[in-house]
């Protein structure tokens, strides 16, 4: 089996070498995972964007947790971006191509003109770790392509959907300076319209230096919002976008951040 990323220079100094057995394949394969308080912890001087990532919440001293949002903009985008305005909170969106970005450019442009973080999730939704490296490309540049054409800032962030990854993918990621965000907190608002459901399964998992996965599509998903938002507050929890999470460090392309 071979050896995971041994005497490559990283950025991230204490970036864990995951080694994973591809059955299938009869072989093993290696990526670079970190979490984000050790990719924080372990920043170089300079490693932030000048600031834009950190802007007022220092998350190595504020108890954070990143908000992020899949597989929109979608028809009741507009309104989260409401909620969202209402409670000063700035949140990362995962978005998707097809049927998404494509059809609601002016809810991507009001997403970065608020201030929030947009990200890639491909342009159909597949599998990444079932296409081979051309595909996963055109999956994740279509995205990246659209969104600097309504927004003018190309993504550096993306979300695997299903949070399937491997070398494969983290190699194209590289290529494309693309970093990889997973999450430690899920509603699976996809399996209920539930609100009081959405919003126990959120509160009972959220931890210090936690990725909130939600989706804005779905109809119980949005009246969750406040109610989550206002408590996380209550119990001393700032609510911040995955780079803001980072900072100071900045994302490392290929990188899988998993908490």
């Amino acid at each position: 089996m071979s050896s995971p990323f041994i005497g490559r220079a990283r950025s991230t100094a204490t970036a864990l070498a995951i080694t994973l057995a591809l059955a299938a394949l009869g072989g093993c394969a290696s990526y670079d995972v970190t979490s984000p308080k050790d990719a924080r912890d372990n920043a170089k001087s300079g490693d932030a964007k000048n600031g834009e990532a950190s802007g007022t919440v220092d998350c190595r001293k504020a108890k954070c947790v990143a908000l992020t949002f899949d597989g929109g903009p979608s028809e009741p985008t507009p309104h989260l971006l409401d909620v969202l305005k209402q409670k000063h909170v700035h949140a990362t969106f995962f978005l998707q191509g097809r049927g998404h970005v494509a059809k609601y450019p002016g809810t991507v442009r009001r997403m970065a003109a608020e201030g929030h973080e947009v990200a890639d999730h491909t342009w159909t939704h597949k599998v990444l770790t079932d296409l081979d490296p051309a595909e996963i490309r055109q999956e994740l540049s279509s995205v990246q392509d659209s969104i600097a054409k309504i927004t003018g800032h190309r993504p550096d962030l993306m979300r695997p959907p299903e949070g399937r990854t491997d070398e494969k993918v983290s190699k194209v990621c590289r290529e494309l300076g693309l970093a990889q965000i997973l999450w430690s907190v899920t509603a699976k608002d996809y399996q209920t319209n539930d609100t009081a459901l959405i919003t126990k399964r959120v509160l009972d998992q959220t931890r210090p230096d936690g990725i909130i996965l939600l989706h804005d599509r779905y109809p119980g998903t949005i009246p969750a919002v406040p109610g989550i938002i206002n408590t996380l507050r209550s119990r001393g929890y700032t609510l911040v976008t995955v780079s803001q999470l980072l900072a100071p460090a900045a994302p490392e392309p290929g990188m899988v951040y998993r908490p």
